[in-house]
């Protein structure tokens, strides 16, 4: 049996459909199973020990295209499964030549042009992303609600970096202060806030986690700090799955580093604000999600169009709390219950 996933991007999403492909590989464990991916996130997609090959699509172009569909035509799939649900996504699996393509029901698509592409269309009834792409799978007879993230281990230059700057007997904290929309970053100066009472009070090392283009705003964070933090080493996605399995804490808001920490079982504290963290945040029931969600009125909108803006309402002192909430509970498995949230009152 040969099995196509479609999940393009973004990181996120693509760490939460993982879930799906580990129960595809368990229910059929001699299929070829291969990955269709923006080329920017095969990274995360090649440490997927489930799958047999990641197929990327090098460029976002009809030739991007039509390179990876030749790559695709190489095998007889029998069944594309695809967790997207945009026009683009069903176009992609449709046009591999899968003799069945499994996506959802008109309800539940982003975009609902998607549906007539697919050979079968399922309902997914709502909650967590992750719960979502698993519940598509029954349409295949894969009923398996477990969450797995089989990710290979990695060697990491910039863990090996980073354990030369910190004594070997100090644990150290990931602060993640980016993220690709900018009503999902909390100020700069609240995080620089935040990594001295991480230093101070928790006493671990803060390490400040930075992008393509995020200099600045990782010395603005260290600068707030008053250098209680440090600056972490250049980072590939390979870097940070190995750095977030050594930190015994990771805080950011949602964003794909958050996701991979999840995924690989570091304790968490997020901050939620246009995005559901019951939908698309930590779900292990110890990490705890701050989230401004219920208040918001940009929900998945990329750019804040309320006043005040959601996450700038949240104060370090709740964050804090929520980290020593965090920090006192010990991490057992991985459960069905959503994150324990801080909800704001309404301020209306």
């Amino acid at each position: 049996m040969n099995v196509l996933i479609v999940r393009l991007g973004a990181l996120g999403d693509v760490i939460h459909a993982v879930p799906a492909a580990a129960a595809l590989r368990e229910a059929f464990p001699d299929a070829r199973i291969d990955w269709l991916v923006d080329a920017k996130h095969r990274d995360i997609v090649d440490l997927v020990t489930a799958i047999d090959r990641a197929v990327a699509i090098e460029r976002p172009t009809m030739a991007g295209w039509t390179a990876a569909l030749r790559s695709l035509r190489g095998i007889r799939y029998d069944l594309a499964i695809d967790l997207q649900g945009l026009m683009k996504s069903a176009v992609l699996a449709r046009a591999s030549g899968a003799a069945r393509v499994v996506g959802f029901s008109i309800w539940h698509l982003r975009e609902k042009t998607a549906r007539p592409f697919y050979s079968d269309a399922h309902d997914a009834e709502g909650g967590h992303v992750i719960r979502k792409n698993l519940r598509l799978l029954r349409a295949v007879g894969v009923e398996d609600d477990e969450i797995r993230f089989p990710f290979a281990d990695v060697r990491s230059p910039a863990l090996d970096d980073l354990q030369r700057r910190i004594p070997p007997e100090r644990r150290f904290a990931l602060i993640n202060p980016g993220a690709a929309w900018p009503n999902k970053r909390w100020p700069p100066a609240r995080f620089g806030e935040l990594a001295t009472f991480l230093r101070d009070e928790c006493e671990l090392i803060p390490v400040v986690l930075w992008g393509p283009g995020e200099e600045d705003l990782a010395s603005a964070v260290i600068a707030a700090s008053s250098n209680a933090a440090i600056a972490a080493p250049p980072t590939r996605v390979a870097d940070i799955v190995a750095l977030a399995r050594a930190a015994a804490l990771f805080v950011s808001g949602d964003t794909g580093p958050l996701h991979i920490a999840t995924a690989v079982g570091t304790p968490t504290v997020s901050l939620f604000g246009p995005t559901d963290p019951d939908r698309n945040g930590p779900f292990a029931a110890e990490d705890v999600a701050v989230s401004r969600y219920d208040a918001c009125g940009c929900h998945y909108d990329r750019r804040c169009h309320e006043t005040p803006w959601c996450l700038g309402e949240v104060g370090v002192a709740e964050v804090c709390a929520a980290v020593q909430r965090r920090l006192l509970t010990a991490r057992g498995p991985s459960s069905d219950s959503r994150s324990f949230r801080l909800e704001a009152e309404d301020p209306s």
